[in-house]
């Protein structure tokens, strides 16, 4: 199986998630430039094949996406969303090709197979269930496939929720990404389902000083001051903020675990004591601590153009990414607050993309309930995301999202740490797993999670 012959439309690739996931993975939908047309025009006869009403929207036509719609009932209809493009391999050291999607020890390897090809495999496996069984839909189910998530979504969620809202009327809810995984803490396994998000707002600083002849050495200017910038960013923190999702989540958590740890945890939502504790927690610490502060990571440097010639401009951009119910003016004040009066800059926001700060979670219990009876002893909890994802996009059109693409991971394993990174990968038994709690979660809803 290849890109160039991908299986035909088959109603048993219900059955085979990791088949579809392998699929998925042999498009080569690499972002920057994308071009998903051809890996979206085979979900497309896939979904088509089984019954689902499809449509493609694009503002490109090489970058299309894709609304494929099963009738239901009269509730609201639920709505399962992905993207299918990917970030780029160049320079990276893979085990096996990133587009070969082989299957070796237990995992499918391959650029996707966390970010977010699985999921939509996982959603691709439980919707074409749903009409095989013929489901007894409480409402539509509506299968969205994007492209160009990795580059911020102006081709895709972006675009379907600006110039297409007519896709999302009635939709109150939305199963995405990123969420919906487990991990160890202090001995218990925790599901994170993410009901909130940062949002983006990428910043650019610009320093001036006096240009010249670099002969005379440098003391002082606009590359010093951006250096300086750097080197403060990389030591300090942003001010603690505990936003009312980012508590929920760590009540819940301190809750579920007990005892010193959960003591512990109940001590991050006292900012005089945050930072101190975020230092003990190891691992827990790395995860938690951007949710509890703004976050500023310089991402590139632009300034001077000759080896003899001190620049008199140099910028600095930044991935600035805020929390829920923080602005882009807190971020600049927060931010020249961290860095003496003694370094001029102008501050730039490049893009801004707020996102809503009060999540509804009238449908948590029933995902939660998904995760926690097919994997005893288990618990999840609310999460809000550090990153960004086409939610905030979704949430621009009054759709609630909820990273819910559900894999049971072994022990150990760091998803955030391997996604986009040379040899990402997922167990096969995830990809199983994802699709069959998903594909109860159709099953299961029935309108009256809808808070109306």
């Amino acid at each position: 199986m290849s890109a160039d012959h991908p299986p035909q439309p088959d109603p048993a690739l219900a059955d085979r998630p990791v088949e579809l996931l392998q699929a998925l993975v042999r498009f080569d939908t690499t972002n920057p430039p994308g071009d998903e047309r051809p890996c979206v025009e085979w979900v497309e006869s896939l979904l088509s094949a089984a019954g689902f009403a499809t449509e493609t929207y694009a503002a490109d036509p090489d970058r299309p996406n894709l609304v494929a719609r099963l009738p239901g009932g009269d509730a609201s209809p639920l709505m399962l969303y992905g993207h299918v493009d990917v970030v780029p391999t160049e320079g990276q050291d893979w085990t096996h090709p990133p587009f070969d999607a082989v299957v070796e020890d237990g995992f499918v390897w391959g650029r996707g197979t966390l970010d977010m090809k699985s999921g939509v495999a996982m959603m691709l496996a439980a919707a074409l269930r749903a009409a095989r069984e013929d489901t007894d839909l409480a409402g539509d189910l509506v299968v969205m496939v994007l492209s160009d998530e990795e580059a911020g979504g102006d081709h895709g969620a972006e675009f379907m929720a600006t110039e297409h809202p007519e896709v999302f009327e009635g939709v109150e809810y939305a199963l995405g990404e990123f969420g919906g995984f487990s991990m160890d803490l202090a001995g218990q396994r925790l599901y994170p389902i993410q009901t909130n998000e940062k949002a983006i707002c990428w910043s650019k600083l610009t320093f001036h000083g006096p240009g010249g002849h670099a002969s005379r050495g440098s003391r002082g200017g606009a590359m010093v001051d951006m250096a300086k910038t750097v080197r403060i960013l990389d030591e300090e923190r942003l001010p603690v903020h505990v936003t009312p999702s980012v508590e929920q989540m760590v009540e819940r958590m301190a809750g579920e675990l007990g005892g010193a740890v959960g003591d512990s945890l109940r001590d991050l939502l006292d900012p005089e004591k945050t930072d101190e504790v975020l230092d003990t927690l190891g691992d827990a610490g790395r995860m938690l601590d951007p949710l509890l502060h703004n976050t500023a990571a310089p991402t590139v440097v632009r300034g001077g153009d000759k080896e003899n010639v001190l620049p008199a401009e140099v910028s600095l951009t930044l991935d600035c990414r805020i929390l829920p119910g923080q602005t882009d003016e807190d971020l600049e004040r927060e931010l020249r607050a961290l860095i003496p009066e003694t370094v001029e800059f102008d501050f730039e926001v490049v893009r801004y993309e707020p996102f809503p700060s009060d999540p509804d979670l009238g449908l948590f219990d029933l995902l939660a309930d998904t995760l926690e009876s097919a994997d005893p002893g288990a618990r999840a909890v609310p999460f809000v995301l550090q990153a960004g994802t086409d939610a905030r996009h979704l949430a621009q059109a009054g759709v609630q999202s909820y990273g819910f693409t559900p894999m049971r991971l072994p022990e150990g394993f760091d998803l955030m740490e391997m996604a986009h990174a040379a040899d990402e990968r997922i167990p096969t038994e995830a990809v199983g797993f994802g699709a069959d709690r998903i594909h109860e979660v159709i099953e299961r809803y029935d309108g009256s999670h809808v808070e109306n």
